[in-house]
């Protein structure tokens, strides 16, 4: 029976300091010269920690930055792509009551709506490939 893993402090740190980084952990594994599954199982708390660490080092920075004026783009983008953050988008929909329509006044909007749909996508198709070839094609 062969003993138990048992990682070492070196490849805790640099287990912490890849994910902190971003590489995807089958790379950490690859570089650590252990399977996946054992990545998972005993660098666990390593791995949370690495990504932790690195967006409380970006948020730091990025507060900095925007306090003193400096350049805040890739600080931004990282946020957004690795700590979540998101712009916020509000919509309001806002629709008249149909109550005041009357049956023919109705089927004639949808009919106004379903031909600019279908005028839409007969452009959208106009403009791939397929449909350009579509259109040569037709038109022989």
């Amino acid at each position: 029976m062969t003993a138990p893993f048992e990682p070492t402090a070196e490849q805790r740190r640099l287990a912490r300091g890849m994910s902190g980084l971003g590489l995807p952990q089958e790379q950490i594994a690859m570089l650590l010269e252990v399977d996946p599954k054992t990545l998972r199982k005993y660098f666990r708390d390593d791995l949370d920690r690495g990504m932790a660490e690195a967006n409380v080092k970006i948020a730091q920075s990025l507060f900095n930055m925007a306090t003193t004026g400096g350049s805040v783009a890739a600080a931004i983008f990282w946020m957004k792509a690795r700590a979540g953050w998101r712009e916020k988008h509000d919509v309001t929909v806002k629709t008249d009551s149909l109550e005041h329509y009357t049956d023919a006044e109705l089927q004639q909007m949808i009919q106004a709506v379903s031909e600019a749909l279908a005028e839409a996508e007969a452009r959208e198709a106009g403009n791939t490939a397929i449909g350009r070839t579509t259109a040569l094609i037709e038109a022989e």
